[in-house]
């Protein structure tokens, strides 16, 4: 788990969850109560159940954030010592085209030396040593291509506040874009007899998808003085300035994006089954809303079922905290609700028995909103990195300011539509 969980807090934050859950439902019946008895709730009973549930959100919160953080940990996470000359020789391949560049980690720590002081001073001041030393990270169309520790730490940024990227798959490419194959149909056969003719059998058609990278980019400012300031971490400060806001337009992208010029998001896909082209919508039957006691989980049942078995044995359920406020009043034919906190630290709250993913980006309950994704989303959702983040310092364009223009690609799309579900909060 990240060093920025506070595990005493979360363990807190998950006793109160459960504390918290169970005096929502002893509240949620003595509503129920009320309304059979005089055809609505009580004021004071209504003003108890919203004072429960802000308090379940803010301890919600802590939790959902544990969990992620257990989920990076496992997808993330390295093992084992580093072999820093075959790390630094890694990324050199990388970044050069894989022409063979001779590199070790003493031209990793040079190359460190010489990229700070090009972040200060610029390339114009440095001498031959420190030119040769920044050579093999040189970007073709301007500056310099970021030290792969740089680089990394800000990825790491990017995992912390974009959960896409704990859920589906990712891949660094050094080209333009990632391709692969796709095979939406199956050989006909057909039963025949010791001694009957055997016609030709129609043949499966294989077809190619492509996910282009994407340009994103960031231009923070600094003044010469911070940058001759050498208690100023220049690394820390970059990360900051370019972090946030990578962080928070991939995020969106992933879910919303229409594809031009950015990644585009799953939520972007016409109703239907198509493997390819399209992912299924099941609507709850009341707009805006689920359907009344006891039908009101028919609509989750029924996605989350559809699911081929493949795809629901590693289903998450995405949706944001306000749509979770919806479905944690849900309750079966037995009365027993659908939603369940996490029982422990870095568990998830659950939706008939599958995690529940926090997803920001997905949109509020609204009347056809798409507010619930469920399904596996690492099968059905591919993110592609090119590797690389390069900046170019620009002293000239805002003086007194030094500009650093910081460019990396990135895009995204569905792979499979079959391996995702989406809930159609409409009539």
């Amino acid at each position: 788990m990240s060093d920025d969980i506070n595990m005493n807090e979360v363990t807190k934050a998950v006793t109160d969850l459960n504390k918290g859950f169970e005096a929502f439902k002893a509240a949620d019946a003595e509503r129920d109560k009320e309304i059979k008895q005089f055809g609505a709730e009580l004021p004071e009973t209504k003003a108890k159940i919203e004072k429960i549930e802000q308090t379940l959100e803010a301890v919600q919160k802590v939790a959902d954030d544990a969990a992620l953080a257990a989920k990076r940990r496992d997808r993330h996470s390295e093992s084992g010592d580093v072999d820093l000359d075959q790390k630094a020789a890694k990324w050199a391949r990388q970044v050069t085209g894989d022409r063979g560049f001779a590199f070790d980690a003493e031209g990793m720590d040079a190359y460190k030396n010489a990229f700070d002081m090009y972040l200060r001073k610029g390339d114009r001041t440095m001498g031959a040593d420190e030119l040769k030393a920044l050579s093999v990270g040189s970007d073709p169309d301007g500056g310099y291509v970021v030290n792969p520790d740089m680089s990394g730490r800000i990825v790491t940024q990017v995992f912390e506040t974009s959960p896409m990227r704990a859920y589906a798959s990712a891949q660094t490419i050094s080209t333009d874009a990632l391709e692969g194959l796709y095979d939406d149909n199956e050989f006909s056969v057909g039963w025949v007899g010791e001694t009957d003719s055997r016609p030709q059998t129609d043949t499966a058609q294989i077809g190619k998808w492509r996910i282009p990278t994407h340009e994103l980019y960031a231009m923070p400012a600094a003044t010469q003085k911070m940058l001759d300031d050498g208690e100023i971490n220049m690394e820390a400060w970059t990360i900051s300035k370019a972090g946030g806001k990578f962080a928070r337009e991939e995020a969106s992208a992933f879910v919303t994006g229409t594809g031009v010029d950015k990644p585009r998001g799953f939520l972007d896909y016409p109703n239907g089954t198509a493997l390819r082209t399209s992912i299924e919508q099941i609507k709850t039957g009341v707009n805006g809303a689920f359907a009344a006691a006891p039908n009101g989980g028919d609509a989750l049942i029924d996605a989350l079922y559809g699911l081929k078995a493949q795809y629901r044995a590693n289903a998450v359920w995405f949706m944001n905290r306000a749509t979770t406020k919806l479905t944690r009043k849900l309750k079966d034919s037995d009365g027993a609700y659908l939603w369940q906190p996490g029982i422990a630290a870095g568990q998830p709250a659950t939706l008939l028995g599958y995690p529940v993913a926090a997803f920001e980006d997905m949109p509020d309950p609204a009347t056809g909103s798409l507010s619930i994704a469920v399904g596996d989303m690492r099968q059905a959702y591919q993110i592609v990195d090119r590797q690389g983040l390069s900046v170019l310092r620009d002293p000239y364009t805002a003086k007194p300011y030094v500009l650093f223009y910081m460019r990396r690609r990135v895009g995204g799309d569905v792979v499979n539509g079959e391996a995702l579900k989406l809930i159609d909060m409409s009539a």
